[in-house]
């Protein structure tokens, strides 16, 4: 009799599991699928698990939940294998778990309607060295390829007591790096802390039990004046930043209603490298969006050598119902592969690139399973022999292998 909680998609889902697992521990025997939305693939992987989970336990209940859950409820209260399907707020909700059987087999309610962000302490992270901290949730913008706003409703914040609360908690329990999390997480608004700039200089000042602080994916045009000093001026602050990019074609920008410019991102990653020197930054592309030609493609590609991306993640597009995009004409699945294909290759060597440079450097590194450690860049390293998890280890950097660093 074991409770187990599948995670896909982001940060903020993997810090959301810690609460359904702790509410869900009544269940007994019960298989909690927390689901995402931002690809087709997301929902279709969701979908294989949840039947795997009735052919391995076939007495355990199983819940649906997540992001999917919230936007096409009936698709999976239609699955035969499915007991239970929560909403996102639902989901978070002790008092829903604790009369799951009384109460509906459906109980997905208004996002939209939910207005604020309440705290919910985790003391540990099943199975993660680094602590997640949910500082937002939801998304005001409207980008035209994405549902996520209609799965987490509109932007709300927590207070900054809260995030600091959690954080401290987490040091307590022996984390000695803590990742801030969430949807649009530069869009943080809250009384006490007026931006995510403030909000992270509060955190480093009022928590010093955390060693590091790192950010989840941000939008560079949201990036605040306190966010810029305290990158140029707190070495705690991690240097390594995951853009929301999405392509490096203006006209394409456009069209996905994003609120950047190409020569805005480069401006951004410019400045932050003269503030910063060593940043790493990782990008978010996606590959083959409608109406996207070759040229327009190929600045995409440009795009990761003039920001100076490292750590590449590439999206092969798919249209999400609903959405303005999938309305719009589409590139054929063939194109999108290729294009996936190269954007891919195009991040191998920009990786490649960075960990040449890496070699012979001494770097202070976080222990992960399975004898792997990251650096303060996010970048992982190989170590010589197996150690604990959750250990500061200095080492020396030997190698790499193309796409981790080898420790002496």
């Amino acid at each position: 009799m074991s409770i187990d909680v599948l995670t896909f998609g982001c940060r903020l889902n993997i810090s959301e599991s810690e609460v359904i697992r702790r509410h869900a521990a009544a269940l007994g025997d019960a298989v909690v699928v927390n689901t995402c939305a931002v690809t087709s693939e997301a929902e279709r992987q969701a979908r294989q698990a949840i039947r795997k989970a009735r052919r391995e336990r076939p007495g355990a209940r199983i819940v649906v939940t997540g992001c999917a859950a919230q936007i096409a409820p009936a698709r999976f209260a239609a699955m035969p294998e499915v007991d239970h399907v929560l909403g996102n707020e639902e989901k978070l909700d002790g008092k829903i778990w604790a009369a799951l059987d009384a109460g509906p087999r459906v109980a997905v309610g208004d996002i939209m309607a939910a207005r604020d962000l309440a705290p919910h302490p985790v003391d540990t992270l099943d199975g993660h060295t680094r602590g997640f901290v949910q500082v937002q949730n939801g998304c005001d913008h409207r980008c035209t390829f994405c549902v996520i706003p209609f799965g987490r409703g509109n932007s709300r914040s927590l207070p900054p007591a809260d995030v600091l609360a959690q954080v401290r908690r987490l040091a307590d329990n022996g984390y000695r790096e803590v990742v801030l999390t969430g949807v649009d997480i530069t869009s943080y608004r809250a009384v006490g802390a007026p931006t995510l700039g403030a909000l992270v200089k509060r955190v480093l000042r009022e928590a010093p039990g955390i060693e590091r602080l790192r950010l989840s994916s941000i939008d560079s045009v949201e990036c605040d004046a306190d966010l810029l000093d305290a990158l140029a001026n707190e070495p705690r602050l991690m240097p390594h930043l995951h853009l929301s990019l999405q392509s490096g074609d203006d006209l394409i920008l456009k069209r996905m209603k994003r609120r950047h410019a190409r020569a805005g991102a480069i401006a951004f990653c410019d400045q932050v490298r003269r503030l910063r020197p060593g940043v790493v930054f990782g990008g978010d592309i996606i590959a083959g969006f409608p109406t996207e030609t070759d040229d327009m493609f190929a600045r995409s590609l440009d795009l990761v050598d003039e920001c100076g991306l490292t750590h590449l993640h590439v999206f092969p597009y798919s249209p999400r119902p609903g959405t303005p995009a999938a309305r719009m004409p589409q590139v054929s699945g063939d194109v999108i592969k290729q294009r996936a294909a190269r954007l891919r290759g195009k991040g191998a060597v920009a990786l490649a690139r960075h960990l040449d440079g890496e070699v012979g450097a001494h770097r202070r590194v976080l222990t992960e399973q399975g004898g792997i450690g990251r650096t303060e860049q996010f970048t992982a390293v190989r170590l010589g022999a197996p150690v604990a998890r959750g250990l500061m280890l200095d080492v020396a950097i030997a190698g790499h292998d193309g796409r981790q660093l080898l420790a002496a």
